[in-house]
């Protein structure tokens, strides 16, 4: 039986194996490299992708979990026009928040879904992003999640 799902905008139709995790069907099939492996057990947050506009781990997530649901990937957002997405991006680059980069498409993923959640997040609200950076560049992540959601407000976009 086919599973249908929307990825990226595009109507997808699986007939391969439902238990394969979405991070392996973005990566193997899809052809969509941006969503990293790291852990493989959903601890670290490197493959978070949104699914129905929340923040998922796509390595523990069955692409048979996905039947009528939309997933996005960083590729997408980073090609739309969703103005939240891009004050994200924004300030991720204006803070240089990246140091070896392997954690941050699925830090960038998980604090546009927070500030989308939350326009005007607290301390605690940033601390609720579980998402690991083995290089340590928590200060300016949250910076960076701070900024962005201030933009956002000031523009009336969030």
């Amino acid at each position: 039986m086919a599973i249908r799902f929307t990825l990226n905008e595009k109507a997808i139709e699986w007939s391969g194996d439902p238990a394969m995790p979405l991070l392996w069907y973005l990566r193997d099939h899809a052809g969509l490299a941006g969503t990293k492996y790291a852990c493989g057990v959903g601890a670290c947050g490197a493959c978070t992708v949104h699914v129905d506009g929340a923040a998922q781990r796509s390595c523990v997530m069955p692409v048979a979990g996905l039947e009528g649901k939309r997933v996005a990937t960083i590729e997408a957002l980073a090609a739309s026009n969703d103005r939240a997405a891009h004050a994200v991006l924004d300030a991720w680059k204006e803070l240089d928040v990246p140091q070896c980069g392997w954690c941050q498409v699925g830090q960038v993923m998980a604090a546009i879904d927070l500030v989308a959640r939350k326009p005007a997040p607290t301390d605690a609200d940033i601390a609720s992003i579980t998402n690991l950076c083995r290089c340590g560049t928590y200060p300016r992540i949250r910076e960076a999640i701070r900024r962005a959601a201030a933009q956002s407000r000031e523009r009336g976009q969030s």
